[in-house]
């Protein structure tokens, strides 16, 4: 039987995404011969920031791939192709006859096994040779696509490929489009930095002429006054997000349209200069618009308010970074700390301003260091309808005592976050984070070799240690890249946690979590394992445990 009449579970050796991609694009009804009947190229923005930020980087790219017979295609969030560069006659007839050019969608369920589409589908980059593409016709040639994600927001914004003829193919196909893609990702960091502040300029000036609500939209940043903050319900916001995608031609017109409230309100909709895809809005309440009265509202019925949602962990693991990643705008937070250095009345009085609302967020951090008498406060609060959101954060579930317990049982939804030291693949993103907001130049960088120290240590103060050792480093480097001898001579260890196995691993971190428990006492720690006193010092040595 012919590999053009079977499916590529059947073809011996098939590796498991290529399988898989040869399953959703039967299922998709591609045709394993014949023309691209699906492909209808349309029109793409030039002035997008992902062909702005990768035009310089693929310019010289390509001039090194001059004569050898590559193509590179660049794919934009959406898959179609926004720019194809081939210096091959034979390549470039080949691909215009297919009608895989500027505009066209890659995706799996219009051709098939690709190397655009095929990325998109599984999120990682992705080497896809000759009779591994399912229709026969793109079957000459070898495809490496690489993902392209923005390293703030780390969505995929783009795909870029680099194809050659199956005989000329060669083993630098990978590390060649990797190395573009830093580049590009890194030029799109400096590009939406540069219109974030265009942004933030544009919002501050208007926020401080205007009284009225005020926002500022971009690509991926939404900023907004109090003002806006108290009028606009989270749908509203999507909303104006969706027209800010689409502006009007003639900046400062005005628009009407209908709150979640029931009431209306003009809106004003202004490019940004520099911003790019950037708005302001200016949001101004029409009184003699229509709207509902309170007795309506109450007729009409509130939604029943959503249990609350706990986040818990150890001091330092990000629990109140979480919980507002998880709350909805507006967004009111009562630390348990305002209640001791301010009085629990005046937190109570907060507290109560807080639940009158019906949308939005209220988060309490810290419900374990609250006294009874505001915990029962916060009960009787969650046990309202209507009321807006409730978010609760503590320590570890199982050190709760008393009414926080209580508490914590009305919380049917929890996120349980782990310490630092188990999540060592979130550390560069954190890292990067950190530096970005402590640094002063936007030059300043983790050089491999630190970035390698930071991934090994345990972290036993989580975030609030990887962020002192972070603006320690960046005191001492104003500019360029952070090197190991920039750490502080305790966190300068190299061992990387990647060459443990998963077991090793699993286990490096239960004899920690051990060791901490009982004090360091290593006795008691062997007991609290179940293993021999000589066993635990021989795995402490053999995992490199230095600090718990």
């Amino acid at each position: 039987m012919s590999q053009s009449a079977t499916t590529y579970d059947e073809v011996p050796g098939a590796r498991p995404d290529i399988a898989a991609s040869w399953r959703r694009a039967s299922l998709a009804g591609v045709e394993h011969t014949g023309p691209f009947v699906r492909l209808v190229p349309r029109d793409i923005d030039h002035n997008s920031s992902l062909l702005v930020g990768a035009g310089p980087v693929l310019d010289q790219l390509e001039t090194s791939l001059t004569g050898t017979g590559f193509s590179t295609i660049l794919g934009d969030r959406e898959c179609r192709i926004v720019r194809r560069w081939d210096d091959d006659a034979r390549t470039r007839d080949s691909l215009d006859a297919l009608n895989i050019r500027e505009g066209a969608s890659m995706l799996e369920d219009t051709i098939g096994t690709n190397a655009l589409g095929t990325v998109f589908e599984t999120r990682h980059p992705v080497l896809i040779h000759g009779s591994e593409h399912f229709v026969e016709t793109l079957r000459r040639f070898s495809c490496y696509g690489h993902p392209i994600r923005h390293p703030l927001t780390r969505r995929i914004e783009g795909v870029l490929d680099i194809s050659a003829l199956v005989a000329t193919a060669s083993p630098l196909l990978p590390p060649i489009i990797a190395r573009a893609v830093h580049d590009i990702e890194q030029r799109l960091l400096g590009g939406s930095r540069i219109s974030e502040k265009s942004l933030l300029a544009a919002f501050q000036e208007a926020s401080g002429h205007c009284r009225g609500a005020v926002l500022a939209i971009g690509e991926d940043v939404v900023m907004s006054n109090q003002a806006a903050s108290d009028l606009l319900s989270p749908s509203d916001i999507a909303l104006l997000r969706v027209l800010a995608e689409d502006p009007p031609t003639r900046g400062g017109s005005a628009l009407r349209l209908t709150l979640e409230t029931g009431r209306s309100a003009d809106v004003t909709v202004t490019p940004v200069p520099g911003a790019r895809r950037g708005v302001l809005l200016k949001v101004v309440e029409h009184a003699t618009g229509p709207h509902l009265t309170p007795a309506a509202i109450s007729s009409s019925g509130h939604p029943r308010a959503s249990a609350p949602t706990l986040v818990s962990g150890p001091p330092g693991s990000g629990r109140s970074t979480r919980a507002r990643a998880l709350a909805a705008l507006p967004t009111k937070v009562l630390r348990a700390a305002t209640a001791l250095l301010e009085g629990e009345v005046a937190w109570a009085r907060d507290f109560e301003s807080a639940m009158k609302r019906t949308v939005g967020s209220v988060v309490v951090d810290g419900i374990d260091l609250l006294s009874d008498e505001l915990l029962d406060l916060v009960i009787e609060g969650v046990d309202r309808r209507p009321r807006p959101q409730v978010i609760l954060t503590s320590g570890p579930v199982d050190s709760l005592t008393g009414r926080a317990v209580n508490l914590a049982g009305t919380a049917t939804v929890r996120e349980e976050l782990a310490p630092l030291g188990s999540r060592r693949n979130e550390i560069p993103d954190l890292a990067t984070s950190m530096i970005r907001d402590v640094a002063a130049n936007d030059s300043v960088h983790l050089t491999p070799g630190a970035l390698h120290a930071l991934t090994a240590h345990d972290w036993p103060g989580n975030l609030r240690e990887l962020k002192a050792v972070i603006g320690h480093a960046v005191s001492r480097r104003s500019c360029g890249g952070i090197a190991l001898t920039d750490l502080p001579e305790g966190y300068r260890l190299t061992t990387p946690a990647r060459q443990l196995t998963a077991l090793d691993r699993a286990e490096r971190d239960a004899i920690v979590v051990a060791l901490r428990a009982a004090g360091g006492n290593k006795v008691q720690a062997a007991r609290e394992l179940g293993v021999s006193r000589t066993t635990l010092y021989a795995r402490i040595r053999q995992l490199r445990i230095e600090q718990y």
